[in-house]
């Protein structure tokens, strides 16, 4: 094949995402031929000694979502089974790196890259004698989470579990300047360069700064400083990502990198910046596998955020995007919190904005600190009702959510917990369904 050739390159991604479209159709506009490689149509075979995937492609960049997944190991697995075919941008061992941030603190530190202090213990009992480490505050979180999801701050007595549901947590340094409202950068680096970056400031109602819980975001692109640049390239190297967004926050002692993230988000950096890392990322994905590129088009392409649908969309993926899976009108869920975990029954409330747990419930498994206030109108009251608001991990059929949760007392109810449309939004409900067949049919208040 002449370099001139078209080459074809897969992004596999089982799920539909603005990031996975723009990728796609970058890679059309530059002049080349693509796959979506995701359930409908991809396999790999192992016949008489000789593999074939299907589809056929030159290169692939890898945008498989593993933070939201029960068992990421079957997904990296997967990556890895077609990385050994053929290149691969965000190779699997440095996403299973990327993804696990304990893993990621220790490739920083090995590589002299500044992180702040951190402390994962395999019992509740080693990770509770080192809390004192860490002052008045520190922060807890989930080894694997995303969009702030499975993160608290916890003061010197609040207990802690070595484990949130079925995933380990960790203590973590609390980096902040007390004079300054709390922000952070996200940097994104593609191929050891920076295409873009922001800055990201937390919502009045929280100290966490993710664009998907509220955040807001102001250009950093030419104004970031050079000691955060030089972090955010030397992280991505260190973890060894082809294309990454690289968290950083600045201490009083200077920059320090949070999260090295190998499938970060486009759309808050976009509102930012009006960059988007699309056209680079398929850049390099082509010239990995030997095609040309324009320069000039990368970046005349980077101006725009395309997330139309790609000619590579499989025609079935339009009906299987629409489709939930099932919840039933009650089902058993698994709540956790810092410092436990308890298999409860919860009833499915469409109507219903925020999820709500029993207040009893929520100081067993440690859920909070309270967030917030919020004012709830109930549908049998005219009077608006005031709740503390506060982070819960809800297990649902093998899913994982982190919601903000209304804490109430809902001990003359039938259900401990109620979900809300922050969780039901993932699935259908089919109000038929229950799990609590026997239990008789009472009046309940609504929600």
């Amino acid at each position: 094949m002449a370099v001139s050739d078209p080459v074809t390159v897969g992004v596999l991604s089982l799920h539909t995402s603005k990031e996975t479209k723009a990728i796609l159709n970058a890679v059309e506009a530059l002049g080349h031929d693509t796959e979506w490689l995701r359930t409908e149509n991809t396999s790999v075979s192992v016949t008489d000694g000789s593999v074939v995937l299907e589809p056929d492609v030159d290169v692939i960049a890898n945008r498989m979502l593993l933070s939201n997944t029960e068992q990421p190991a079957e997904e990296l697995g997967l990556a890895n089974t077609f990385s050994q075919l053929v290149p691969m941008l965000n190779k699997p061992t440095s996403v299973m790196t990327a993804i696990h941030k304990l893993s990621t603190a220790t490739a920083l530190a090995s590589n002299d890259v500044r992180t702040p202090d951190v402390t994962l213990a395999l019992s509740g009992d080693r990770l509770n004698a080192a809390r004192d480490r860490y002052g008045e505050e520190a922060v807890y979180k989930t080894a694997i989470g995303t969009h702030g999801g499975g993160t608290w701050k916890v003061g010197p007595d609040d207990p802690i579990n070595a484990k949130v549901g079925n995933r380990y947590a960790f203590l973590q340094e609390l980096i902040d300047r007390d004079d300054n409202r709390h922000f952070d950068a996200r940097v994104y680096v593609v191929n050891g360069e920076i295409v873009g970056a922001m800055y990201r400031y937390a919502p009045d109602n929280d100290w966490r700064t993710n664009v998907a819980l509220g955040g807001s975001v102001e250009d950093a692109t030419d104004d970031l400083p050079d000691e955060a640049r030089d972090m955010a390239r030397r992280a991505s190297s260190a973890v060894d990502l082809d294309y990454a967004g690289v968290d950083l926050v600045e201490g009083d002692e200077g920059w320090f990198v949070l999260e090295v993230n190998p499938t970060a988000g486009f759309k808050g950096l976009y509102q930012a910046t009006q960059i988007s890392p699309a056209p680079y990322i398929a850049k390099l994905a082509i010239e990995r596998a030997g095609g040309e590129v324009d320069d000039d088009r990368v970046r005349e392409l980077a101006s725009v955020l395309d997330d139309s649908r790609p000619t590579a969309q499989p025609i079935e993926a339009t009906s299987q995007e629409a489709e939930h899976a099932v919840i039933g009108y009650t089902e058993e869920v698994v709540l956790s919190g810092t410092s436990g975990s308890k298999t409860v029954l919860a009833k499915s409330d469409t109507g219903a904005t925020r999820t709500s747990i029993d207040t009893s419930l929520a100081a067993d498994i440690g859920a909070g600190p309270i967030k917030s206030i919020t004012r709830i109108r109930s549908g049998s009251s005219k009077t608006a009702k005031s709740r503390p608001v506060v982070d819960v991990v809800v297990g649902v059929g093998g899913n994982q959510h982190t919601v903000t949760a209304s804490v109430e007392d809902r001990s003359h109810m039938d259900y401990p917990v109620l979900l809300g449309r922050d969780i039901l939004g993932n699935y259908q409900v089919d109000v038929s369904r229950r799990v609590d067949q026997d239990v008789p049919d009472t009046p309940e208040e609504e929600e």
